[in-house]
């Protein structure tokens, strides 16, 4: 059983999204509801759900004003506006789900389905150490220098972060900068066990080592560094480990 609060300025609005919830996602307990800013930070500093459907536009604000104000959240976040042009600000939010109103059905029980499967496999993972799927990779790649190009042992990779056109490559000792974009080496990588866990990170998932819940969660890994993960990517993260 997951908890929800609601949150919509239109009383309508909150009967219709509560009315499909009660009648077609059961795992949802609804803890409450609110129409303003304002009332939604009263409600969240006496509750912590686990999911907060929340409208865009509010009085005084909006739903990245709120978000803004609640930087260590540990909530799954799904957008419900009738407007589409928020999509990548909510992206940029860490929304985990973005739903259209008027309202699906079928979308708002994938939503819920989506987060409780993140929710079951972040009770199942915390505090152990995690173990890959997949064997370690193997292989090696080139990366062009100056004068020519060096060879890279891919099982050395950590971690890649973007930086602008360019690349950081980051290894078991020091790290290379590179003239190609993150997406080259997502493609580059994409038969070895490297994911994107961020728009700036593409990760070796062997060397990771703990899973953080929150708004997106994070990991660390064999170095210690820790990383953020986008909410958006969380579930694919996720897939990776038993």
């Amino acid at each position: 059983m997951l908890t929800a609060i609601i949150v919509d300025d239109e009383a309508n609005s909150r009967m219709i999204l509560r009315s499909y919830l009660t009648k077609y996602c059961p795992e949802i307990n609804i803890i409450g509801e609110a129409s303003s800013i304002k009332d939604t930070l009263v409600l969240l500093n006496k509750q912590e759900p686990d999911i907060l459907f929340l409208d865009v536009e509010m009085p005084y604000g909006n739903a990245f004003d709120l978000l803004e104000k609640v930087p260590d959240r540990t909530f799954e976040t799904v957008f419900v506006t009738a407007y589409d042009h928020y999509a990548i600000d909510a992206l940029n939010a860490q929304a985990t789900y973005y739903l259209l109103k008027p309202i699906a059905i079928d979308d708002l029980i994938k939503a819920v389905r989506h987060i409780l499967y993140i929710k079951r496999r972040e009770l199942e993972l915390q505090n152990k150490v995690l173990v890959p799927k997949k064997s370690a990779t193997k292989g090696k790649i080139t990366i062009p220098i100056q004068d020519g190009f060096e060879v890279l042992v891919i099982s050395e990779i950590l971690y890649c972060q973007a930086d602008d056109n360019y690349t950081q490559i980051h290894l078991e000792n020091g790290h290379k900068l590179v003239s190609k974009t993150l997406k080259y080496f997502e493609e580059m990588l994409a038969e070895h066990d490297f994911i994107r866990v961020h728009k700036s990170y593409l990760v070796n998932v062997n060397s990771i080592i703990k899973y953080k819940k929150g708004k997106g969660g994070s990991i660390t890994l064999i170095n210690e560094k820790e990383l953020l993960v986008s909410a958006s990517k969380k579930g694919d993260l996720l897939e990776y480990f038993k």
